[in-house]
């Protein structure tokens, strides 16, 4: 199929599959240009994609995404960096599987793509350069080697990344300090810079082994990041300083054995180690007549280390009963901990903190049953059940046990009255996931909060979830896709204060039930019809609403942090006549807010973040892009309501507004090919 085939008539390629699953080969995706998988799964009709949860366990870390009908074998690679490193040139075809089918393991989604690769490939080297300039001279770049090699029916694959981001969300602005009644305290010149240096190697190595298919990851990711946050009186003199400084660095090793016993029966394993190592210092100091002034310390320092590990070992087995009905069933088991040790000090001055030093282990098991059955050709009804088994023990500040048992069932309907439409229906009872940072010591950032406690007594969060979804294709590759959601909470997660002999803390904790609603729609749009050959244009929204019980005042409030609405834009256009692609993006402006015991924390981002981007296929081997980013100069503000004391009791003691604009950044990228 030529290269010039439009989106629309490129729907033609698509293969014949069951109703619950539509193949889409990669001439589909031609006219678009795309370089990577990323590309393509981000150009599916009616899909978005989701990396996943950042959570402990294999289970509900996956996002929805498989490749060549597994999940990869790691957590520290993102499912969007796994894609980007499988070019395009290799991509078969992308299989979208929408309210599940026999066989398929949808891993608690609704809908999930699978990327199959092509096998007629011996091997390839791809280099990858990007350099960047923002507008207040910041560099940055990435230097990025990956090589996948094929022997019979051995595949290698590797990749190297050297790389300098730069932290867009600090800029140059302003801080205005505002007492009770609203008369102006201070202003101040705020300028924020920051910038992280990552370098990571993995590699992969799939074989056949004892009877199926062996699959190892290796990776190792060193990760220091800096900022430096300076801000000057206005009138001079006047000025504070805070100096942050971070180190992360993970290692991993994973497998996955996959193994066929007959037709029907396949049996799939992983184990995965990783291991952590965190430290972070937070540094404070301000003139004394600032400190005079702002009542801030005159030096603060904090200092936190850690040490994480993680070991899981999982077995899942799936049999098609009949050609109907597939049923899995499978165990899971996980051994991690935590370590960390804190320090405080104000003014030189030891200061403690509740949970600074802690250590936590965690012995958790789970145990997981589903079926799926196609009762006709258009319907397809999914029943499952996970029973979730832990044992936490913490040490140290804080001493306590734990043993927690949470059953979780699941159904799942899909309907298709027609080719056009599908109609999917989902029941579930969701448990989240206790978060190990939040039972120790964290720092806020000093000259914008606090140090927050730590509290290893929480409980996770749990929800009923019932939500609806409608699906309509249309125009070939075009998608609308509109689903509602309701959940039920208990046990809500959030913030509390603690309160100690040293001082009274911002800290996590479990605040009761609540409630929270979210309405998505997604659009796919081809925009031959409307008179613009091989564009797309793609866009989702979510808006959400939510309602607790705020601990402190007894009123009802929002969950903290969650966005009321989120929504992004993007338009792609293939120029296949001259080797080319353009596009747009443009990602809304949103507002999050957290309830603190004597504070009110609002960050806002106030303006839509739009990019621009053009691509140029050289050659087959040779790709150049530019990226003109943040072109609306969008900034960021953070707002503090300080009250003398907790909310419900003192009045209000001041507010800070501090924003910021990191301004545009122009970006190069080169990709070359070799084999």
């Amino acid at each position: 199929m030529s290269a010039a085939i439009s989106i629309a008539a490129a729907v033609a390629a698509v293969a014949p599959a069951p109703a619950a699953v539509t193949s889409y080969p990669a001439a589909f995706f031609a006219a678009s240009q795309p370089t990577t998988a990323l590309d393509m799964v981000q150009l599916l009709p009616g899909f978005t994609l989701n990396t996943g949860d950042q959570v402990r366990g294999f289970g509900g870390a996956a996002g929805n995404v498989i490749v060549d009908g597994a999940r990869p074998a790691s957590k520290d690679d993102s499912l969007d960096e796994v894609l980007k490193r499988i070019p395009a040139s290799s991509v078969l075809r992308i299989d979208l599987i929408r309210g599940g089918a026999p066989g398929i393991d949808m891993m608690g989604k609704t809908v999930i793509a699978n990327v199959i690769r092509r096998q007629d490939i011996a091997g390839k080297v791809t280099l990858t350069v990007t350099g960047s300039r923002a507008a207040n001279g910041q560099l940055s770049g990435a230097v990025i080697v990956q090589a996948e090699k094929r022997v019979g029916q051995t595949a290698f694959e590797g990749s190297l990344r050297i790389a300098k981001f730069i932290d867009d969300g600090l800029g140059v602005g302003g801080w205005v300090r505002t007492d009770g009644a609203g008369a102006p305290v201070l202003r101040a010149k705020e300028v924020a810079s920051g910038s992280e240096k990552n370098i990571k190697a993995t590699g992969a190595l799939e074989t056949p082994a004892f009877g199926g298919k062996l699959r190892v990851n290796l990776s190792l990711q060193i990760d220091p990041y800096d900022n430096r946050t300076a801000d000057t009186l206005i009138p001079a003199p006047g000025a504070d300083l805070e100096l942050y400084h971070q180190d992360q660095d993970t290692a991993e090793l994973g497998l996955r054995y996959e193994r066929a016993f007959g037709p029907d029966l396949r049996l799939e394993s992983y184990l995965l180690q990783q291991l952590g190592r965190f430290d972070e210092t937070d540094d404070f100091s301000s003139d004394p007549l600032t400190a005079a002034l702002t009542g801030d310390d005159v030096t603060a320092d904090f200092a936190l280390k850690k040490t994480t590990g993680e070991s899981i070992l999982r077995n899942t087995i799936r049999f098609q009963a009949v050609p109907s009905l597939a049923l899995q069933a499978g165990i899971e088991g996980d051994y991690n901990w935590l370590v960390t040790n804190t320090r405080y000090l104000e003014n030189g001055v030891v200061t403690p903190l509740p949970a600074a030093d802690v250590v936590v282990r965690e012995l958790r098991g789970e145990a997981f049953a589903t079926a799926t059955w196609q009762a006709r050709p258009n319907l397809t009804i999914e029943a499952g059940v996970r029973t979730e088994a832990s044992r936490i023990t913490s040490g140290g500040d804080v001493i306590s046990e734990r043993s927690l048992v949470y059953p979780k069932p699941r159904l799942a309907i899909s309907w298709s009255p027609d080719a056009a439409d599908q109609l999917r229906l989902r029941i579930e009872r969701e448990v989240g996931q206790l978060n190990f940072d939040d039972f120790t010591a964290q720092t806020a950032g000093l000259n914008t909060g606090t140090v927050r406690a730590g509290n290893p007594n929480l409980d996770p969060g749990e929800d009923w979830v019932f939500e609806a979804a409608y699906e309509r294709r249309f125009w070939g590759a075009g998608d609308a896709t509109v689903t509602l959601r309701r959940y039920a909470l208990e046990d809500v997660v959030d913030r509390i204060g603690a309160y100690s002999p040293s001082g009274d803390y911002d800290a996590p904790g479990n605040i009761g039930p609540g409630t929270r609603d979210e309405a998505a729609f997604t659009l796919t749009l081809p925009t031959d019809r409307l008179g613009l050959a091989h564009g797309l244009i793609t866009g989702v929204a979510t808006a959400r609403r939510s309602d607790v019980t705020d601990p402190v005042t007894g009123l009802p409030r929002g969950i903290s942090g969650l966005h009321a609405l989120d929504w992004e834009a993007h338009f792609t256009q293939g120029l296949p006549r001259w080797k080319a692609s353009w596009g747009v993006d443009v990602f809304g402006p949103w507002q999050q807010t957290f309830y603190i015991f004597d504070e009110v924390d609002t960050d806002k981002q106030r303006t839509a973040w739009v990019g621009l981007n053009a691509e140029y296929k050289a050659r087959p081997d040779l790709t150049l892009r530019l990226d003109l980013l943040n072109l609306t100069d969008r900034g960021f503000e953070h707002s503090r309501q300080v009250f003398n004391g907790p909310r419900n009791i003192d009045g209000l003691d001041f507010t800070d507004n501090r924003r910021v604009t990191f301004g545009r950044i122009l970006k190069f990228k080169l990709i070359k090919s070799f084999g």
